[in-house]
């Protein structure tokens, strides 16, 4: 997992671009891929929610690409938050969420920024669909506001749903601590 100081970065728009470096990487090992991944969140600050999960999942591959993770979250009793375009997906997937509206829909409630800011969300999987000006604005203001609310944020739909399965399928006190020779 990789470790970014978008938090010292005042600002900045925490999203990755394909020339981004991280200022830290973590490898974990573990007996699969879900405690490897999960181990490897914990070490770089991620936090396993315990109550909601904000999606904006961006493009149509995008979205069919977090249905998985979307239906588990569901399953263990997240409460679903969503954008417009991924809350009509998920009602159509037959997963249940509450619209959470872009800060360039003031009149209609709830509003994604006031979750953040009310705590009732600790994790944001914001998967910005294109570049235009709108969703850039609306998706940076969302990022940014995780970021500076130390809320975490995952920008990446593959890295999004291994944690989310991490978690499901796992639970933290559980995780073994071994020695390396029992690798």
């Amino acid at each position: 997992a990789s470790q970014f100081s978008f938090s010292r970065l005042q600002g900045a728009d925490p999203v990755l671009g394909v020339d981004m470096a991280s200022t830290g990487e973590v490898g974990c090992l573990g007996d699969d891929s879900s405690e490897a991944v999960l181990k490897a969140m914990l070490s770089v600050g991620c936090r396993v929610p315990k109550k909601g999960i904000l999606l904006s999942t961006g493009s149509a591959k995008q979205k069919t690409e977090m249905l998985d993770a979307a239906h588990r979250l569901h399953n263990h009793g997240f409460t679903i938050y969503a954008t417009e375009g991924t809350q009509r997906f998920l009602s159509e997937n037959g997963i249940p969420s509450i619209p959470a509206y872009w800060p360039s829909q003031p009149d209609r409630h709830p509003q994604a920024l006031q979750l953040l800011h009310d705590k009732q969300v600790d994790l944001v999987v914001n998967l910005p669909k294109n570049f235009s000006s709108t969703e850039l604005s609306n998706g940076y203001k969302v990022r940014r506001a995780a970021i500076d609310l130390n809320i975490p944020l995952l920008t990446n739909a593959r890295l999004a749903s291994a944690f989310i399965d991490a978690f499901t399928t796992m639970n933290v006190a559980d995780l073994p601590i071994k020695s390396w020779d029992e690798y």
